[in-house]
């Protein structure tokens, strides 16, 4: 929300004012830092007598995270929801659970101390929470520095700080933070726009608006920066965003109302930052390995019956396609009735047979549901006679013809419609369900009345939280800890808790490709560790050339699901070359299960995204600031999706000797530089990093196997110096290198056994010029294959790898 007319002016109907300078400042009992700051310089006793004054209160709930909030008029009622916050340093070690199961009850108390220092002197008061300070300035121009280690992050300055009124009888706070040239903001939520967020006008509102437009399913107000910190605007509601660009040399964020909270989140890197930030507000609980298979749905408004079904996974038997999971999207029930959650008899006419029949194949059922209650269902009268429903004002059960016909609001603010609503979904596991798709949330109205009191506009965005954790935590409770999983599409803050979230309806063209990897990617920057989104598009029929380069991309996200609109997925569809393609890089993906797994890890325990953009990665390196057309999948892994059906296709390589790791051809990053390639319709640009060690799966048709069970440890550049552990299952190994000698030893977590059979694979490493103890070598066409006999395997003659590296101008592949 812009305030101001250009440099000089506010706009029409527009005031505001500013703090001037620091009447006074305390530390209160709480170990927090009070400064109370009038909006006119004082020059005498009698500019005591008017106001404003702006109250300015700085916390630590946690080492290097500093709270400010800034007050006009106290005597505000304080309306929910809030975000659930972690206040115990000790919460960044805490998982999933990170930030409570009891809602937006624990939000408003975040204040704690966490060891703050408190310095109140005459010149510049401020407060420190580990490496970080919030400093107040006196003299002659108001404003608020933020350091670390001596070094100004960011702050404020006069005029930054404002309280704003309206004609129209509204009420604002904005702050402004200092953003300098070389610094650039990420993240906001999943939005399909420029991954780099300087320029841009962003409202933190959820709305059903697909992926091609500024509209968001998933709007989370917390920005980070490459600049060491990041901000987290504590406000549920409607958070107003413009970032570099109504003041190009500043970020600035507004609400509504007399007061605002923010917390500043110190680094120093873009990881150290996302760390923080989920450890304050919640981590991805840790998902199933059958999540990470291949889902097949049949598609949204298609005709499909169990023959449908069944021929779909016949075919895809037939063709020995990988699939774990099988969706039914919205006509699994009755038209008119979503939800009922009755399957409709004359398609459906033996549900709990045909699910059985389903999982004798191994496969686990996904059931597509929304919040809503249309009124021609049975459930319509049940769920209002007992007030589970959002209500008018005036006591009408909210209702509207969008979707469904009269379609209502299931209330999750009232625990009874919970626990109804959960009951009505337990129901469907006891029959056989897996999980579920929890479809929509976004367009949720502001003029009704909850059960709890909440207030309707902060409640808009903080309904899907309360959705998905009431589906969530039903899995939960029946499926055990790490088994339970969502397809979820809209969130927000805290949402992260309850993963997958897939990024909603997008074109089936190669733009609508791209829109989507910037989502996820600014989705991940925003606290989500897992992501997925429909290959091929949803809306439309995507030609064969797109469907097969969508099929690389899919299957080298987190999750991957075949999902349309009016059209099947099924790759048979297309031609005969997609059914190959998808064989190809789903079984790659089940090989890579051991690597997968180890990334999902640092998602649910360290809060770190599966698929990173370049810039978190390589927060060093200025060519990945803007970089939005490849990531990394975990440490590792680069990933370049190819954009056309043709075979041309550039991307950038940082500093170092890369591998292709389809073919073990080296690519010379040097210093950093861009490489253009050609590659068919089964490749894609996949590089390993100088220095892994990447795990590789025995079994290539399934995701959930014993991963250490014959693992291979593949190894890429490793230089001389170096110690990698790499985490497999119960199994860690360990990978060094000493001059010409390279060790690697197996060993396994306290009380287990120790990995049977394991292998070591020298990529690119001459046979000829090495000697093997503890294994046997093999051939391979990507290096020297060693099987271990024993826990331990030593190479000697280890020596960098010969030949010129590739990836040259035009070079075909």
């Amino acid at each position: 929300m812009k305030f101001t007319d250009g440099y000089w002016l506010m706009r029409e109907g527009v005031r505001a004012a500013y703090p001037a300078e620091i009447l006074d400042s305390a530390a209160d009992g709480t170990g927090a830092l009070v400064v109370h700051a009038p909006v006119q310089r004082i020059r005498h006793r009698g500019d005591l007598l008017k106001g404003p004054l702006v109250t300015l209160e700085c916390t630590a709930p946690m080492p290097d995270v500093i709270g400010v909030s800034i007050t006009h008029f106290a005597g505000e009622k304080q309306r929910g929801p809030e975000f659930a916050l972690a206040v115990d340093p000790s919460a960044s070690d805490a998982g999933g659970d990170t930030g409570g199961d009891s809602g937006g009850d624990s939000g408003g108390d975040s204040g704690g101390d966490a060891g703050a220092a408190v310095t109140v002197d005459a010149d510049e008061p401020s407060l420190t929470s580990g490496a970080l300070t919030v400093r107040f300035r006196r003299g002659e121009e108001w404003g608020m520095d933020v350091l670390a280690g001596g070094r100004r992050l960011t702050g404020t300055r006069a005029k930054s700080t404002a309280i704003i009124d309206t004609d129209d009888g509204r009420h604002y706070v904005r702050e402004q933070l200092d953003l300098a040239v070389d610094h650039y903001v990420y993240g906001l939520g999943e939005r399909f726009g420029p991954l780099v967020k300087n320029g841009q006008s962003v409202d933190i509102w959820n709305a059903d608006g697909g992926t091609a437009s500024e509209q968001a399913y998933k709007n989370v107000p917390f920005f980070l920066t490459n600049a060491g910190y990041g901000v987290f605007v504590d406000h549920p509601g409607r958070v107003s965003f413009e970032v570099a660009s109504e003041a190009v040399a500043r970020t600035q964020f507004s609400v509504e109302g007399q007061s605002m909270r923010y917390f500043l989140i110190y680094g120093p890197t873009p990881k150290e930052i996302l760390r923080k930030y989920t450890a304050l507000t919640g981590r991805p609980a840790r998902v199933p390995d059958w999540s990470f298979g291949l889902w097949l749905s049949t598609s949204f408004t298609t005709s499909y019956d169990e023959e449908t079904v069944s021929g779909f996974i016949d075919g895809m038997a037939e063709r020995d396609l990988p699939l774990s999971v099988f969706h039914f999207d919205c006509f699994w029930m009755r038209e008119f009735q979503w939800c009922d959650f009755e399957w409709d008899p004359r398609v459906f006419p033996d549900p709990p047979g045909m699910l059985r029949r389903l999982k004798e194949r191994g496969l686990r059922i996904c059931l597509w549901i929304n919040p809503y209650i249309a009124q021609r269902s049975p459930l319509f009268a049940e769920a209002k006679a007992h007030g589970y429903l959002l209500r008018r004002p005036n006591g009408d059960v909210w209702q509207w013809d969008l979707w469904q016909p009269g379609l209502a609001v299931v209330d999750f603010t009232n625990p009874e419609a919970r626990e109804w609503y959960s009951a009505k979904l337990d129901a469907l596991l006891e029959m056989g369900v897996d999980c579920f798709k929890t479809d929509f949330g976004e367009r949720i109205p502001t003029d009704v009345v909850y059960f709890d009191g909440s207030d309707p506009e902060r409640a808009h965005n903080y309904y899907t939280y309360l959705y998905n954790q009431t589906v969530f935590e039903l899995l939960r409770k029946r499926r055990g800890e790490g088994e339970a999983v969502v397809f979820a599409r809209s969130a927000t803050v805290g949402a992260q808790r309850f993963p997958v979230h897939w990024g909603g309806d997008c074109e089936s063209t190669f733009e609508a490709m791209g829109e989507s990897l910037r989502g996820g990617l600014s989705l991940g920057l925003s606290g989500f560790g897992y992501w997925s989104h429909d290959i091929g598009g949803f809306e439309g029929t995507p030609d064969a050339g797109l469907f097969k380069r969508w099929i690389a991309f899919g299957l080298l996200s987190s999750h991957s699901r075949l999902h349309g609109s009016h059209s099947y997925r099924v790759p048979w569809l297309f031609d005969e070359e997609s059914v190959e393609v998808l064989r190809r890089f789903t079984r790659l993906k089940m090989r890579l299960m051991p690597y997968l797994a180890e990334a999902s890890r640092q998602a649910y325990e360290e809060g770190l995204p599966m698929m990173r953009a370049m810039a978190l990665e390589f927060p060093d390196d200025p060519a990945c600031t803007h970089l939005e057309r490849q990531y990394m999948l975990g440490d590792d892994l680069l990933v370049a999706p190819v954009f056309s059906a043709g075979e041309e296709t550039s991307y950038y390589v940082p500093a170092g000797v890369w591998t292709h790791y389809l073919t073990g051809e080296r690519v010379d990053g040097g210093w950093g530089r861009w490489v253009r390639e050609r590659h068919g319709f089964d490749s894609v640009p996949l590089l390993v990093r100088p220095g892994a060690v990447i795990a590789e799966g025995a079994v290539e048709d399934r995701p959930d196997y014993d991963h250490a069970d014959d693992v291979t440890l593949r190894v890429y550049e490793l230089p001389d110096g170096a110690r990698v552990t790499t985490r497999v299952a119960a199994a860690a190994f360990t990978t060094t290198r000493d001059g010409a000698v390279l060790r690697a030893e197996a060993a396994a977590e306290p009380g287990r056994d120790a990995p049977g059979a394991w292998n070591l694979l020298l990529v690119n490493a001459d046979p000829a010029a090495l000697t093997v103890e503890g294994g046997t070598v093999a051939e391979h066409d990507q290096g020297v294959l060693v099987h271990a006999t024993g826990h331990e395997i030593v190479v000697t003659g280890v020596t960098a790898p010969g030949g010129a590296p590739t990836g040259t101008e035009g070079e075909p592949r």
